[in-house]
């Protein structure tokens, strides 16, 4: 047996703590909605690959990884996080990776193991084997690859996004850490609570050092966060926000901010191409992903909660969303809602953010003019939370 096999083996009660206590538990029973897919490559973390294809899913779709928490399987927090419904709603195929407990008894990513976070190696290898025979399955399109992940699958994709910074083009970790912050089990517990830090340049040195010599580009990122998290601290968030800003050469000095539905912050940093790192802070949120089951994203339960739908505004943050409502929006797919008003006013329903004296479309980032009460603008809404600015409504 092979040596990190018997690392990954070996204290596994003990090791596996490092996220088995966010308690998570299972989702529904829903892997017959999946095809389970096998032979995917060599496969050396030793994973279980489930794919989720919508009918008529055409050539050049996107591609979605999302990574579930500790205790949950693959099928079961892809459906009750919203994925599934927005793989339809929205047009990407959807792969979702499950671990086993012959590598981590709760099913945790070992995502604090140098052997399974580092590029070529492990369970990054992979879950990037996933998605490369994905691609090529549905004739995907290689330039629009993500991943999204929770808890211990939130802290994996944070590395897979360090390890693979070619294939990625975006990522979203929810209630994780930084990719890096730990390397044993003692290290995981201070990672978690009560959180690790380090300089921008330090963080962002342990993800430059997976792909010596890359120059890009680099995979965007949101984090999301509750305020109220005592299993993963909401630290990590502020340390994910360094390291990534520092990775794209960016401050971390915030350019904008929103308030959002359901008591959720969504801060902007930029580099001069636009916005590379959004962080979510929900406020009062616990260790949870947050979902909106009347707006047909996802299920609540202890490790979910009915807040807003995460699923739409990481999809459109990605650029998925387009002019498709997500599951249970109203209204004609051509005719997205709009709003004429002041420019102050769009700022304070959060559907602007301001920067300098200017004004910006949550989203799409369209420039508006001058923040003040006498500049009027119109803005469609056209996916949850992503706003574009047109010429007049109706």
């Amino acid at each position: 047996m092979r040596a990190a096999t018997l690392l990954r083996r070996a204290g596994v009660l003990l090791g596996t703590l490092a996220l088995a206590l966010t308690g998570l538990s299972a989702g529904p029973a829903t892997a017959a909605a999946f095809e389970r897919v096998t032979g995917f490559g060599s496969n050396p973390g030793a994973l279980t690959m489930y794919r989720y294809v919508p009918d008529g899913l055409p050539a050049g779709a996107p591609v979605v990884l999302v990574l579930h928490g500790c205790t949950q399987d693959a099928p079961g927090f892809a459906t009750g996080s919203g994925w599934r419904a927005y793989a339809d709603a929205r047009g990407f195929a959807l792969v979702a990776a499950q671990q086993e407990t012959a590598n981590n008894g709760s099913r945790c990513f070992n995502w604090f193991q140098s052997g399974d976070t580092t590029r070529g190696q492990g369970e990054v290898l992979s879950l990037r084997q996933m998605v490369a025979h994905t691609v090529d399955a549905v004739d995907a399109d290689p330039s629009r690859v993500y991943v999204a992940g929770f808890s211990g699958g939130g802290a994996m994709a944070a590395s897979l996004l360090a390890a693979y910074p070619d294939v990625f083009a975006g990522g979203a970790v929810l209630a994780g850490v930084p990719h890096g912050c730990a390397t044993s089990l003692v290290q995981a517990f201070g990672c978690m609570n009560p959180g690790t830090s380090k300089t921008a340049a330090q963080w962002g040195d342990l993800v430059r050092a997976q792909n010596r010599g890359y120059g890009g580009p680099w995979p965007t990122v949101s984090v999301w966060h509750g305020t109220s998290d005592t299993t993963v601290v909401p630290t990590n968030a502020t340390e994910l926000v360094k390291q990534w800003t520092n990775v794209h050469g960016a401050d971390a000095v915030p350019d904008g901010s929103a308030a959002l539905p359901g008591g959720v912050t969504r801060t902007v940093y930029e580099s001069p191409g636009g916005a590379v790192v959004r962080e979510y802070r929900a406020s009062g949120m616990g260790h949870a992903v947050p979902v909106r089951p009347s707006e047909g994203c996802g299920t609540t339960g202890a490790y979910a909660v009915d807040v807003l739908c995460s699923t739409a505004h990481i999809t459109a943050d990605w650029g998925l969303g387009g002019a498709v409502p997500g599951p249970g929006d109203p209204g004609d797919p051509g005719t997205p809602p709009c709003v004429t008003a002041s420019n102050y006013a769009h700022v304070q329903a959060g559907r602007a953010t301001v920067r300098s004296g200017h004004t910006y479309a949550v989203g799409s980032g369209d420039a508006l003019g001058l923040w003040n009460t006498y500049t009027v603008t119109s803005l469609a809404e056209t996916g949850p939370g992503w706003y574009e600015r047109v010429a007049a409504c109706g």
